[in-house]
C-alpha cells in the first residue's frame, strides 16, 4: 500500500464496538455456506480488509479468532472452490481474510464499511472522494505502460543500486489520453503509486550509500516542484467519508431495515476453445467489476466433447446436455443451449438467490449490474433493448402469442426474478424450437435477421415466451454497448458486448476470425493489440472516446488472457508478452483464416510449451547464421587461394619451357 495522508481513526469514524474498513467485496463466502460452516453467527460476517481502523479492546479480543479461523478455513480444503470463496485460484490463498471476518462475527464485531478509502490503481475514485491509500495488489496499467507486484516477486531492486520500476508515463501524457475527469483521475493515480513506489528507492539507495545515479528526465521530474505538489498528503473529504450503509438507505426508499436480494449470475457457454476465451474474458471482468453474489457458467456439452474438454476449472460451472442437435428433429442449432441450459440449471441446482442476472459469453463487465440500481422488480424484469426484432412488431409475433401487444425487443443483459424466471424459462425453450422450426418466416423483413438462417430464433424465443405470461420489461439502454457503435459519452454503460465487428482504422477485431484457434490452452498468445490511445485523432471527441471503448474492450480481454497463462504456469521471459499488430492475411495449417502476429504467437506458444525462452532461440537462430555464413566465406577463401596459387604455378612452368627448350628437347629424348 501507498499511504497518501494521515488516517485518524476518529475522523474515520471508528468506535470503540465498531471498527473501520475497507469493502472487499469478493469475499462471497460471508454469503453461503462457509459462513454458515465457520462461524456460529454468519449473519454478522462483514466483507472487509485491507484498512482496518479498531480500538485496542476490540482488537485484544478478535486477534486470537482471526488467527484461529485463518488456520480452520486454511484447513477445509473443501471448501477452496471459486464458486464457495470468491478466491480465482481456489488455493486457499485469502483464508486469512476469511479468518478476519469469520473471527470478527464470532466476537460480535460490526464493522463500519468504507469503499472510498482504499483504492486499487487502475480504478477510478468516486466522484468528490479523495482515497487515502493505493492498493497495488493488482496489475495495472496507463496506455502501454504496465506494473504488477507479482513480476518483482523475487526482485532484488531494494538492494540494486540505481535500479527502479518501469518508468509510467508523465502527467501530461495522461491529459492527453482520457477526457472523462474523473477516469483521468484514476489514471493519475496509478502514476502516482508507481512514481512514490520509485521515489522510495531512490531514498533508500542513497541512505545506504549508493552513488548519485546519473541525471535523466524522469529523475529530474521526481525532484521537481511539480511532483511535489503531486504529491501533497490528501485529507479525507465528505464523499470519501460516506460509509455504505448510508448509500444503502438510498436504494432502499429509507427503509433502513431492508437489505439487499441476493443476485446469482449466469451465462450459457459450449465446449469450445471459443466459448473458453470468451469465459476467461467474462470470468476476469466478472472478479473485478464488483458485481455482488455467485457465478454460473453453464456448459452445454456432448458427451463425446465432454470426454476431450480441457477447460473445467475456467469458472464454476453447471453442466447441461447439449442440444445443439436437437435429439427429437436432428436440427443443428447451438444457440438453443441458452434457453435448455438455463432450465436444466433451475431444474437441478440449488439456487440460494432471489434475482437472477442473464449474460452472454462474449460480454466484457464494466461495472457491477443490480437489481436495486435498475429498479428489477418481480414481475417487471430489466433487459436491453435488441431494436432489430422487427418481428414483435408485425406477423410473426400474431403467429406464435396469445399477446403479440407485450412482446418487447430485449435480449443481451437480462435480470429476472427468480419466481418469473421458474414460470417462463419452459416458455423460453418451447417458443425458441417453435419460432426455429417456422422456416416459411425467416425472411429479412419478417425477423430482421439479415442472414434469413432462423439463427436468432432464440432471441424471439425470449421475447415469444415473456409476452406469453405478458412479462413486460423495463428496457435500460445504459446498461450495455456494442464496441465501435453509437454511444452517450455521459453513460457509464456496464458491459460491452462484442458479438458485432469493430474497428479503428486499419485495425479490427471481429470474434468469429476466432472460432477455430485455441487461444486458452496455447502459451502467451493473445489478440491483436488495440492502436495505442497517443496515436488516435483527439480533435473529434466523441469519435475519440468511442475509439477508447473499444481499446477498453480488448485490452480487458488481453488481460484477462495474460492472467490466464500466469495462473496456467506458463513460462515467459522479459519481453515475449509484447507483441506487434500486424494487420496482414495469413492462413494457419487447417485453412482457417488469421492474421499474422496470430502465426508469430502461435510459433511463440509452440516454443513456450517446450520449455525454450525466446531469449536463447533468438541466439542460436543467430549462432546458426552466423557459422553457414562464416564457413561460406572460409571455402570461398580457400577456393580462390588455390586458383591463383595453380594461375602462377602454370604461368611458372610455361616461362620456364620457353626459357629452356633445347635442354627440355634433350632431356625428352
Amino acid at each position: 500500500m501507498i499511504i497518501r495522508g494521515p488516517m485518524r481513526p476518529w475522523e474515520l469514524g471508528a468506535e470503540k464496538g465498531r471498527p473501520v474498513a475497507a469493502y472487499y467485496g469478493y469475499l462471497r463466502g460471508c454469503d453461503n455456506l462457509l459462513a454458515q460452516l465457520h462461524t456460529k453467527h454468519p449473519e454478522l460476517c462483514d466483507k472487509v480488509g485491507g484498512l482496518l481502523a479498531m480500538h485496542i479492546d476490540d482488537l485484544r479480543a478478535l486477534a486470537p479468532m482471526w488467527l484461529l479461523k485463518t488456520e480452520e478455513v486454511r484447513s477445509d480444503r473443501a471448501h477452496w472452490g471459486a464458486n464457495i470463496t470468491g478466491d480465482i485460484y481456489e488455493k486457499g490463498w485469502i483464508s486469512e481474510m476469511y479468518g478476519y471476518s469469520f473471527g470478527a462475527a464470532e466476537v460480535g464485531l460490526r464493522h463500519k464499511i468504507n469503499d472510498n478509502l482504499m483504492i486499487y490503481p487502475g480504478y477510478a475514485p468516486r466522484e468528490g472522494a479523495e482515497p487515502i491509500l493505493l492498493h497495488y495488489g493488482l496489475p495495472f496499467s496507463v496506455a502501454n505502460w504496465s506494473f504488477s507486484k507479482a513480476d518483482h516477486d523475487e526482485d532484488d531492486i531494494v538492494y540494486n543500486c540505481g535500479r527502479l520500476f518501469p518508468q509510467p508515463p508523465y502527467p501530461r501524457e495522461v491529459n492527453l489520453l482520457v477526457t472523462d475527469p474523473n477516469l483521468r483521475r484514476g489514471l493519475f493515480l496509478s502514476i502516482e503509486c508507481i512514481n512514490i513506489l520509485n521515489e522510495g528507492l531512490l531514498l533508500h539507495h542513497a541512505a545506504n550509500g549508493c552513488p548519485k545515479p546519473p541525471w535523466s528526465k524522469y529523475l529530474n521530474f521526481l525532484k521537481s516542484g511539480t511532483f511535489a505538489k503531486l504529491t501533497q498528503p490528501k485529507y479525507l473529504t465528505p464523499a470519501t467519508l460516506e460509509m455504505m450503509e448510508d448509500k444503502i438507505q438510498e436504494h432502499v426508499d429509507g427503509d433502513s431495515a431492508m437489505p439487499y436480494p441476493k443476485i446469482h449470475t449466469v451465462f450459457s457457454t459450449e465446449c469450445s476453445s471459443y466459448f473458453d476465451w470468451q469465459t476467461v474474458g467474462l470470468m476476469h471482468s466478472f472478479n473485478v467489476s464488483g458485481q455482488p453474489g455467485n457465478v454460473t457458467r453453464l456448459l452445454s456439452c456432448s458427451d463425446e466433447n465432454l470426454k476431450l474438454y480441457k477447460g473445467h476449472n475456467l469458472a464454476p460451472t453447471h453442466y447441461v446436455p447439449s442440444m445443439s442437435q436437437h435429439p427429437l428433429t436432428g436440427d443443428w442449432y447451438p444457440a438453443i443451449n441458452k434457453p435448455a441450459a438455463v432450465l436444466h440449471w433451475l431444474n437441478h441446482a440449488n439456487i440460494d438467490a432471489e434475482f437472477i442476472v442473464i449474460l452472454d459469453a462474449d460480454m466484457i463487465m464494466r461495472g457491477p449490474i443490480t437489481p436495486w440500481e435498475f429498479k428489477a422488480a418481480r414481475g417487471r424484469p430489466v433487459s436491453t433493448p435488441y431494436d432489430y426484432l422487427i418481428g414483435c412488431d408485425n406477423e410473426l409475433a400474431k403467429l406464435h402469442t396469445s399477446h403479440p401487444e407485450a412482446c418487447d425487443k430485449v435480449g443481451g443483459v437480462i435480470i429476472m426474478h427468480i419466481d418469473d424466471l421458474h414460470k417462463f424459462a419452459l416458455l423460453w425453450l418451447h417458443k425458441t424450437e417453435e419460432v426455429r422450426a417456422d422456416r416459411a418466416h425467416y425472411s429479412r423483413n419478417i425477423t430482421g435477421d439479415i442472414y434469413e438462417s432462423g439463427w436468432i430464433s432464440e432471441m424471439y424465443g425470449y421475447s415469444f415466451g415473456a409476452a406469453e405470461l405478458k412479462l413486460r420489461h423495463t428496457i435500460n439502454r445504459e446498461i450495455m454497448i456494442y464496441p465501435g457503435y453509437v454511444f452517450e459519452p455521459s453513460i457509464k454503460y456496464r458491459v460491452f458486448h462484442y458479438g458485432l465487428r469493430f474497428s479503428i482504422g486499419n485495425w479490427s477485431f471481429d470474434k468469429a476470425e476466432w472460432r477455430e484457434v485455441d487461444i486458452v490452452n496455447k502459451c502467451w498468445v493473445k489478440f491483436p493489440e488495440p492502436p495505442d490511445p497517443s496515436t488516435l485523432n483527439h480533435d473529434d471527441d466523441k469519435s475519440l472516446q468511442q475509439n477508447l471503448l473499444s481499446i477498453e474492450c480488448i485490452k480487458t480481454l488481453n488481460e484477462a488472457l495474460h492472467l490466464h497463462h500466469e495462473r496456467r504456469g506458463c513460462h515467459t521471459s522479459k519481453g515475449d508478452t509484447t507483441k506487434e499488430s500486424i494487420t496482414s492475411k495469413k492462413f494457419d495449417l487447417k485453412g482457417n483464416h488469421m492474421l499474422a502476429n496470430d502465426s508469430e504467437e502461435f510459433a511463440n506458444a509452440h516454443n513456450d510449451r517446450m520449455g525454450i525462452p525466446s531469449s536463447f532461440r533468438f541466439w542460436v537462430l543467430f549462432l546458426c547464421v552466423f557459422s553457414g555464413l562464416g564457413f561460406l566465406v572460409v571455402i570461398f577463401w580457400v577456393h580462390s587461394g588455390h586458383k591463383r596459387r595453380g594461375m602462377k604455378m602454370k604461368h611458372h612452368r610455361v616461362r620456364r619451357r620457353s626459357l629452356y627448350p633445347g635442354y627440355m628437347g634433350t632431356w625428352l629424348a
